[in-house]
C-alpha cells in the first residue's frame, strides 16, 4: 500500500515540501495552527512568493479545477495521525528575543500535539533547523507520550532550501541527508525519496546528531566564505585593490570554487543569520565554544557591511549629513527572487540612511508589501524608474535580474545626478558609465 504523508507546518518549508509530495505521487495531508493559512493554501495560494510554488498547488491542491486531488489541509492533529504514515515536522526555529539560541518552542508544541494521537506504527521525521541534541530528546518524548510507544520513531531529514528555488530544490536535491536509529526509518524515507534517488541524488544515512549538524555545518561554511570575500573588499578598499579580479581569480581554484564570491553588503533571511548564532550557542553549551569563536567573526564581517554601504554613500554625497539629501534604494528583499525581507542588507542599508535624515524611496520587484510592514517610514514606489526619480544617490542593493537590464541612460533623465553604487558588484560598469553615471562598487574603489 502506498504511503500517506503529513507536513505538520506549512510555511515556506512546510508548504514547498507538502506541493513536492504530492507531485512525487503521494497523498498528502498538510496541518496548520493558523486556520488563514490552511485557507488560503486550499484556495492554491501561498503567503510568501516563491518561483513555482503556487503552480505547483493549483496542480495538486483536492477541490481546485484539474488538480491531482493529492494534496489536502487541516488543523486538525488527530486527522493528521490517522491518516499518515510518515509525518514531516516542517515549524519554524527562530532565533530567541535577545538571546544568540534557537526557540525550539514550535517544534516541541508540534510533537507534543501530535504524539498523544500516534496509535499505531508511525515515523515523524525532522526537517527543521534544530540544535544538536534535539533529535535525541524529541525520540525520547515521543516514545514516551504515544500509544504506539517505540512504534512511533523519529528521524531527522534536514532541508537544503534555496529561497528562489525551493521547489527544484525539493524535488531534485544535490542530496538527501537521513539521521536514523532502524532499518525500518532509513527504509520508509528511501521509498518516500525513492524518485530522487533514482535520479541520481546522494542518500547520506546517518545518526541523529550527524544529520542536525549537516545544515548548521553547511550554513556556517557558506557564511564564512560570503563572509571571507567582503573581508577580502575590505583590504582592496584600503589597498585600492579590485575585489571582483580578486574573486575571479582565486574562483579558479577548483579547491576554492567561484559560488558565494562576489562581495557586497552581505547576507541576511531567516537562516543563514540566526543559524550560525545558535550554533554557536549549542557549542558553547556543549563545552564547545572555542571550536566556533570564528564566527563571531563571520556575523562582525557581515553586520559591517551595512555600516561600509551607508558610509559609502555618504562619501557619494560628498561627505557631509544625509539631510535632505534624495536616496533611492533598489531593492528590499535579503536576495532576488523572494519576497522574503527578514533580516534584509537591503533594508537595514535603507532604515539607517533614512535615520540619518535622508529622503529614501524603495523599489523592489516582489518585496514591497513586505518592506512597508516592516519599514513603514521609508518611502516606496511603483518602478525602479519611479524610485530614482530625483534622486542624488542610487543604491543597488538586491541583484534582481530586472535591475541588470534597467537603461542607465532611461534612469539618468529622472535622477538629479547619476551616481549609482552597486551594493553587490553584479552591474555593468561598462554600461553604467557609457550613459554617463559615476559607478562605484564595495571593494573596487579604483576599477
Amino acid at each position: 500500500m502506498a504511503l500517506k504523508i503529513t507536513v505538520i507546518g506549512t510555511g515556506y518549508l512546510g508548504a514547498t515540501h507538502a506541493a513536492a509530495m504530492a507531485e512525487l505521487g503521494f497523498e498528502v495531508l498538510g496541518l496548520d495552527v493558523v486556520p488563514e493559512k490552511i485557507e488560503m493554501l486550499q484556495r492554491g495560494q501561498v503567503p510568501m512568493y516563491e518561483p513555482g510554488l503556487e503552480e505547483l498547488l493549483a496542480k495538486h491542491v483536492a477541490g481546485i479545477e484539474g488538480s491531482s486531488g493529492r494534496l489536502r489541509f487541516t488543523t486538525d492533529f488527530a486527522e493528521v495521525a490517522a491518516f499518515g504514515d510518515v509525518h514531516f515536522l516542517c515549524v519554524n526555529t527562530p532565533q530567541k528575543h535577545g538571546e544568540y539560541a534557537c526557540d525550539m518552542s514550535y517544534v516541541d508544541s508540534a510533537l507534543a500535539s501530535l504524539a498523544p494521537h500516534l496509535t499505531g506504527p508511525a515515523l515523524v521525521v525532522g526537517k527543521s533547523t534544530v540544535p544538536v541534541g534535539s533529535a535525541a530528546r524529541l525520540a525520547a518524548y515521543l516514545a514516551e507520550h504515544a500509544p504506539a510507544g517505540h512504534e512511533a520513531e523519529l528521524a531527522w531529514n534536514p532541508e537544503f532550501l534555496r529561497e528562489g528555488f525551493a521547489v527544484e530544490d525539493t524535488l531534485h536535491p544535490d542530496r538527501l541527508v537521513v539521521g536514523v536509529r532502524s532499518e525500518r526509518a532509513e527504509k520508509l524515507l528511501r521509498e518516500v525519496y525513492a524518485t530522487p534517488i533514482a535520479e541520481g541524488s546522494p542518500f547520506v544515512v546517518t545518526d541523529f546528531p550527524t544529520a542536525e549538524l549537516v545544515k548548521t555545518s553547511a550554513n556556517s561554511f557558506l557564511a564564512t566564505k560570503i563572509s571571507f570575500i567582503n573581508a577580502m573588499a575590505e583590504v582592496c578598499e584600503a589597498a585600492d585593490g579590485d575585489v571582483a579580479k580578486l574573486a575571479e581569480a582565486i574562483g579558479y581554484d577548483d579547491r576554492i570554487g567561484r559560488k558565494f564570491l562576489r562581495a557586497g553588503i552581505g547576507f541576511g533571511g531567516g537562516c543563514l543569520p540566526k543559524d550560525i548564532r545558535a550554533f554557536m550557542a549549542r557549542a558553547g553549551e556543549l563545552g564547545a565554544d572555542q571550536a566556533l569563536t570564528f564566527l563571531r567573526e563571520i556575523d562582525s564581517i557581515n553586520m559591517r557591511q551595512r555600516g561600509q554601504m551607508v558610509e559609502l554613500t555618504r562619501q557619494a554625497l560628498g561627505g557631509g549629513p544625509f539631510l535632505g539629501k534624495r536616496i533611492a534604494v533598489l531593492g528590499a528583499t535579503f536576495k532576488p527572487d523572494s519576497d522574503d525581507v527578514r533580516d534584509s542588507p537591503a533594508l537595514n542599508v535603507a532604515g539607517q540612511v533614512h535615520l540619518q535624515g535622508a529622503q529614501v524611496t524603495v523599489y523592489d520587484p516582489k518585496g514591497m508589501d513586505n518592506a512597508r510592514r516592516l519599514f513603514p517610514t521609508l518611502g516606496y514606489a511603483g518602478s525602479a524608474l519611479e524610485a530614482v526619480r530625483g534622486a542624488d544617490v542610487v543604491l543597488h542593493l538586491t541583484e534582481w535580474r530586472e535591475f541588470r537590464e534597467l537603461d542607465p541612460e532611461v534612469l539618468g533623465e529622472a535622477a538629479a545626478a547619476r551616481v549609482i553604487l552597486d551594493g553587490r558588484n553584479a552591474l555593468d560598469p561598462t554600461l553604467w558609465r557609457k550613459a554617463g553615471w559615476t559607478y562605484r562598487a564595495m571593494g573596487r574603489p579604483t576599477a
